[in-house]
C-alpha cells in the first residue's frame, strides 16, 4: 500500500534536505563574494567574510620605521605613525620570532643607546644618542584591532579604469557586445527552423530533424579549428562578427531541438483553424507560434546567455587577447596573473562577472522548468 498514486512519499524529508543543502552550497559563496567586494584587502586576507560586521584583531605584515630625526639635547629623535585609521595595537615586537613580545606603551631597548616606544595608537618615538643618518632602522610586527571598513572604491577601479591591470570596464563591454547578439541570432534563426520542422511537411524532414539532435553530440574544440579557417579565408576570422557565427552554429543544434519539442506539442487546432480561416505559414508563426513558446524561447534564451557570458576558449579563438577585445573571463585570468594578492579587486571583479548572469537567470527562472520539458508530456 506504499505505492498508492497519490500519497506523498515518505522520502519528501530527503528532498528538502537535499534542495536546502543545493541552494547553501551556491548561496553561501555568493554572498561571501558580494560581501568581501566591498571590504579592504587587509580586512580579507586578515579574516573572512563572515566575520566583517565583528572588529578584527590580526597580525600586520612588518613595518620599518622612516622619518626625519630630530636633534634634541644630547639625543636624535624620530617620531611618526606606522599605521593610519582607527586602529589600535595590541601587542608588539621587533623580531618575526616574538612579535608579540611587548605591551603598547613599553620603551624597550635596542642596545646601543636606541630605545623604541610603540602606543596603542601605532605612534612610535625612536631615541639614540647618534644620528640615525645612513643606518638601517629597526623593523616592528604588530598585532592590531580594527574596526569594520565598508568602500565603494573597489567597483570605481574595477569598472572605470579602462584597459588597466586593474579594470574591467573596457572587458565588460565586450562580453556584452558578445553576448547578446550571439543569444538573439541563434533564437531567431532556430525558431523559424522549429517551426518548419514541427509543422510544415517538406521531404527530408526526418532526415534534418536526425541531423540537428545528431549535431548535439559534436564537441566543440573539434569544429573550432576548421571554423576559424573558414573564417579566415572569407575575412571575419578575427572580430565580432565571427565570433558571433561560431557561437550561432554551436547553439543551433540544442536550440532547434529544444524548441521543436514544445511547438510539437502546441495544440493542433488552433493551427488547422488559423489555416482554415487563411492565415499564412509566416502569420501563423508570428501571431500564434512564438507567443505560445515563449516558454521555450526564455529557456534557451538563459543557457544561450549563460554559456556566451562565461565563455572563454571561443571568445580567445575568434576574438584574440589583446586589451581592446578581450573579454571579460580572459581579464579576469589575467588579474590571478598580474593581481594575485589584491584580493579585493579579484573579489569585485568576480562578483561583478556573475551579477548580470544572476539578473537574467532570476528575471526569467519561471520559464525555465517549462521550457525544459517541452515536449516530454502529452
Amino acid at each position: 500500500m506504499d505505492n498508492i498514486a497519490g500519497k506523498k512519499s515518505s522520502l519528501t524529508w530527503a528532498v528538502h534536505i537535499s534542495v536546502v543543502v543545493l541552494v547553501a552550497l551556491w548561496l553561501f559563496p555568493t554572498v561571501g563574494l558580494f560581501v568581501s567586494s566591498f571590504r579592504t584587502g587587509d580586512q580579507i586576507s586578515s579574516s573572512g567574510w563572515w566575520q566583517s560586521l565583528s572588529t578584527q584583531e590580526s597580525q600586520l605584515s612588518p613595518i620599518r620605521i622612516e622619518g626625519d630625526e630630530t636633534a634634541t639635547g644630547d639625543a636624535f629623535v624620530i617620531e611618526g605613525t606606522l599605521i593610519s585609521g582607527d586602529t589600535t595595537v595590541s601587542a608588539w615586537g621587533t623580531s618575526s620570532r616574538e612579535p608579540n613580545a611587548y605591551e603598547p606603551g613599553e620603551t624597550v631597548d635596542l642596545g646601543d643607546g636606541q630605545t623604541l616606544t610603540v602606543n596603542d595608537d601605532s605612534t612610535y618615538v625612536l631615541t639614540g644618542p647618534e644620528t640615525f643618518e645612513g643606518t638601517r632602522l629597526p623593523r616592528v610586527f604588530m598585532t592590531a584591532s580594527s574596526p569594520p571598513v565598508w568602500t565603494v572604491e573597489n567597483y570605481g577601479t574595477v569598472l572605470f579604469t579602462g584597459t588597466a591591470a586593474a579594470g574591467i570596464g573596457q572587458a565588460f563591454l565586450n562580453t556584452l557586445t558578445v553576448s547578446i547578439p550571439a543569444t538573439i541570432i541563434p533564437i531567431l534563426i532556430a525558431a523559424f527552423a522549429a517551426y518548419a520542422l514541427a509543422w510544415m511537411e517538406f521531404p527530408g524532414r526526418a532526415l534534418l530533424v536526425a541531423t540537428v539532435v545528431g549535431l548535439l553530440v559534436v564537441p566543440l574544440q573539434l569544429a573550432l579549428i576548421p571554423l576559424l579557417q573558414i573564417h579566415n579565408t572569407i575575412g571575419i576570422g578575427k572580430g565580432y562578427l565571427g565570433v558571433w557565427l561560431a557561437h550561432t552554429g554551436f547553439g543551433l543544434p540544442l536550440a532547434i531541438y529544444l524548441l521543436r519539442n514544445y511547438m510539437v506539442g502546441l495544440p493542433r487546432d488552433i493551427i488547422e483553424n488559423a489555416k482554415v480561416d487563411g492565415a499564412s505559414d509566416f502569420q501563423i508563426f508570428v501571431k500564434i507560434i512564438l507567443p505560445l513558446s515563449f516558454p521555450a524561447l526564455a529557456s534557451f534564451a538563459i543557457f544561450q546567455f549563460l554559456w556566451t557570458w562565461n565563455d572563454l576558449l571561443v571568445a580567445l579563438v575568434f576574438l584574440g587577447a589583446d586589451d581592446d577585445s578581450l573579454v571579460l573571463t580572459g581579464r579576469l585570468v589575467n588579474l590571478l596573473g598580474s593581481r594575485g594578492g589584491d584580493w579585493e579587486i579579484l573579489a569585485t571583479s568576480a562578483f561583478v562577472s556573475i551579477a548580470v548572469p544572476l539578473v537574467v537567470f532570476f528575471s526569467m527562472q519561471r520559464y525555465l522548468v517549462r521550457g525544459l520539458l517541452a515536449g516530454s508530456v502529452k
